[in-house]
């Protein structure tokens, strides 16, 4: 038991991260939705780290699914609330602490701070359609395209200002369809920036908005990949395998593209010396 539970810590304090929140959030509302969204989101996560731990190939695939759709379908199309941008400004305009202003600050705010930019590769629903696509080894240099997420970012929030400065009415049937319009326009834009990038996961380095947050947050991330160095040969597969071009042989905060890790363990998996691991508020060494 002991040693299950050493070898599993990071998936069970995930899972334990999340539980806190479901319960506090249950007793402090009364509302036994966020004790089940919550309970359900943490423990796909748990279990997509423990299937990842035990190398099984399809583990974040599984989690991706399981979170994605449930955002996107459930919560997104059935229960109609808009969990992209847009919906944040728009609960954060009417100072209404709930639904997308939650979720923002729990997975892309303040939740990067323990567990970085997991949201990115285990949960986003755009990017769960966006890793199905071929090209999964980036095949050209990163693009000095990052400008692009600003512009989305000006736009989201530009357009939930305006339905506030104009008295639109029927704010929430529109954000509704902003969010099924919204998504199919990501869709497309991903897709064919993947195409003529050669690149699956163009779209988060160019245009993705939701960045602006998790980067800077990211950057402070407990749970993170660190390389040791006494086995390491610097082939450097794990840099050349990492879908967001990130130099994983160096440890440092700084290092290139380091708040752009998602999480995916392709460069734990590329690595022949097996030199790479997931790590949680592990210090880093002094030189």
């Amino acid at each position: 038991m002991k040693n299950f539970i050493q070898e599993n810590k990071i998936s069970l304090v995930l899972w334990g991260i999340f539980e806190i929140v479901a319960v506090s959030l249950f007793c402090s509302t009364s509302n036994i939705f966020y004790l089940l969204n919550f309970t359900y989101i943490g423990t796909c996560i748990a279990l997509g780290i423990f299937l990842l731990k035990h190398q099984r190939k399809y583990a974040r695939n599984f989690v991706q699914i399981g979170i994605g759709l449930y955002m996107l379908v459930y919560v997104g199309v059935i229960c109609r609330e808009n969990m992209q941008i847009e919906g944040f400004w728009y609960y954060l305009f009417l100072g209404v602490f709930e639904a997308a202003t939650m979720h923002y600050l729990i997975a892309k705010i303040l939740g990067p701070i323990v567990f970085g930019r997991w949201w990115c590769g285990y949960a986003c629903w755009t990017g769960m359609v966006l890793d199905l696509l071929p090209y999964k080894v980036p095949q050209w240099e990163r693009k000095k395209w990052g400008w692009g997420r600003y512009v989305m970012f000006v736009l989201s929030i530009t357009f939930v200002a305006s339905l506030f400065i104009f008295q639109v009415p029927e704010k929430e049937t529109i954000l509704f369809y902003a969010f099924i319009i919204g998504n199919v326009v990501y869709y497309l834009l991903g897709i064919w920036l993947a195409w003529i990038c050669k690149d699956n996961r163009a779209f988060c380095k160019y245009l993705c908005p939701v960045t602006i947050f998790l980067k800077p947050m990211s950057y402070f991330s407990f749970l993170r990949v660190k390389c040791d160095h006494d086995i390491c040969i610097r082939c450097k597969k794990c840099i050349e395998h990492c879908p967001m071009n990130v130099d994983m042989i160096d440890d440092s905060r700084k290092r290139r593209n380091g708040t752009e890790c998602i999480l995916c363990a392709k460069c734990i998996n590329e690595c022949p010396m097996k030199a790479l691991k997931l790590t949680f508020f592990e210090r880093e060494k002094k030189s």
